[in-house]
């Protein structure tokens, strides 16, 4: 079986681009006892993974030029050798940016029966449905009734952090890029109210959104966002620091925010993290998350890129704005 994989060419500068990326064909082996061989549904890209194509020293090892990317992705095993692992079953992986491999079948997760479509165990129900789930109750903290602000909300993040909050009785507020995002977060996700952070100034709007202050802000974006809800936090407010999205590209460094010492008197809790610090909540999260979807308490858009050659501009479209929800690159049926 053949297989084309996406390549890091050479390290971005600033704003990625095609060039930075090569499609190339390989032959993939055989399975051999233990092992399968998975033909890719859909891929995930997700903007944490600009940070892995610079070479610096994080979480997890950079992205090495001329190697495969990786990433999570939904498959079907195609060949098999391991007595568990049948074919046609559905197995989660980190192995995409390909449209294929052969691995040992533990560095897969079989799925089971589906419960919704492929593509919503890379977004709703996975890895950014987890994090929205483990940054409000294990970062933050939540408590039912309270006041959350959640930048980037109509991303694959935001728009299921903010959704959880308002089941749990929330006044929610959400920052997004455009009029007709404002618009989703409003309507069919049930945001008490919305802004489009291009259109004035952050804090007029969080004011207007939340008269009576900040309990729980889930940052997405960092920079002027950060800094805002800073001017707006109530006492012993919690601040869960998910992403910065605003600086990912930046080429030169980029300033924190001016008024960091607002914690400091209103006692406030800012607390980095990623979603492996939470594995231990990872089967709380999808009982309720499924329950939820199934329930239709929790909405989600997706929006798709069709083959593993569209895969770069899937990706570059994370930081121009193209996604509303979970950004997907579908690999086949």
């Amino acid at each position: 079986m053949q297989s084309q994989e996406v390549r890091l060419k050479r390290r971005p500068v600033g704003m990625p681009d095609a060039d930075d990326f090569e499609v190339v064909t390989v032959d993939l082996p055989d399975p051999e006892a233990g092992e399968i061989q998975v033909r890719n549904l859909c891929m995930s890209v997700d903007p944490y993974m600009r940070g892995r194509m610079v070479d610096r020293k994080s979480y997890v090892p950079p992205f090495q030029v001329g190697e495969a990317l990786t990433g999570g992705a939904i498959g079907r095993i195609v060949k098999s050798a391991h007595p568990e692992y049948p074919e046609g079953e559905i197995v989660e992986s980190h192995l995409g940016w390909r449209e294929g491999f052969t691995v040992a079948a533990g560095q897969t997760r079989r799925i089971g029966e589906l419960s919704a479509p492929p593509s919503a165990y890379l977004g709703v129900l996975g890895m950014p449905g987890m994090t929205a789930y483990v940054g409000l109750f294990g970062a933050a903290s939540l408590k039912d009734k309270e006041t959350v602000f959640v930048s980037g909300a109509a991303g694959a993040v935001g728009s299921i952090a903010g959704q959880i909050a308002r089941i749990r009785g929330c006044r929610v507020v959400g920052s997004a890029g455009s009029a007709d995002k404002v618009a989703w977060l409003t309507g069919e996700l049930g945001f008490d109210h919305a802004f489009d952070y291009h259109d004035g100034r952050l804090l007029d709007h969080l004011r207007e959104g939340a008269p009576d202050g900040l309990d729980v802000y889930f940052d997405n974006v960092g920079g002027d966002h950060l800094e805002a809800a800073l001017f707006h936090m109530r006492p012993f407010g919690r601040i869960a620091l998910c992403g910065a999205i605003s600086q990912y590209n930046a080429t030169e460094p980029v300033p924190g925010p001016s008024n960091l010492v607002m914690a400091i008197g209103l006692g406030l809790t800012l607390r980095g993290f990623i979603v492996s610090h939470f594995d231990h909540m990872a089967d709380d999260f999808r009982r309720d998350m499924t329950a939820w979807v199934n329930a239709g308490e929790i909405s989600y858009r997706e929006t798709v890129y069709d083959g593993i050659d569209k895969a770069a501009d899937a990706f570059i479209g994370l930081f121009t704005g193209a996604n509303v929800g979970k950004m997907i690159v579908r690999l086949a049926d």
